[in-house]
């Protein structure tokens, strides 16, 4: 699983036109998952997500801040060859959306709560950057 993960002011996801998921002060989530990903790797990922320090060595679970977390496959994009980018790395939508929700629910057990996008769906993001601040995470 990979995570760009940003501190913001504010984020939200919007599909043909409805707001679908938005915080205030928290963290935008951009999350892409792989083929050998599992639930265990879920669960690993929101409790880093949720225990990273990155407000003056303190944590999203520590201030009670809100994550959205939104699917992006193309986190997994490989440029490196030719102009047209392969997604072979990322995991098929079958196989991807149950662990997107599986990162949720973990954020969610841990007392996060959580703004989702929508799997799948054309989506815009906007969010105002905060320090800025830009985490990519693999786990």
């Amino acid at each position: 699983m990979r995570a760009v993960i940003q501190t913001v002011t504010g984020a939200r996801v919007t599909v043909e036109g409805a707001e679908v998921g938005a915080v205030g002060r928290g963290l935008l989530v951009l999350l892409g998952v792989t083929h050998d990903d599992t639930a265990a790797t879920a669960a690993t990922m929101a409790r880093k997500i949720h225990e990273l320090r990155l407000w003056d060595d303190r944590s999203a679970a520590e201030l009670g801040l809100p994550v959205l977390l939104v699917s992006q496959f193309t986190l997994y994009g490989d440029a490196r060859r030719g102009r047209r980018p392969s997604w072979a790395a990322a995991a098929p939508a079958a196989a991807a959306a149950p662990l997107v929700e599986a990162c949720a629910a973990a954020l969610r057990a841990r007392g996060a709560e959580v703004a989702t996008g929508r799997f799948g769906a054309h989506m815009q993001v906007s969010s105002t950057n905060d320090g800025p601040r830009t985490i990519i995470l693999d786990v």
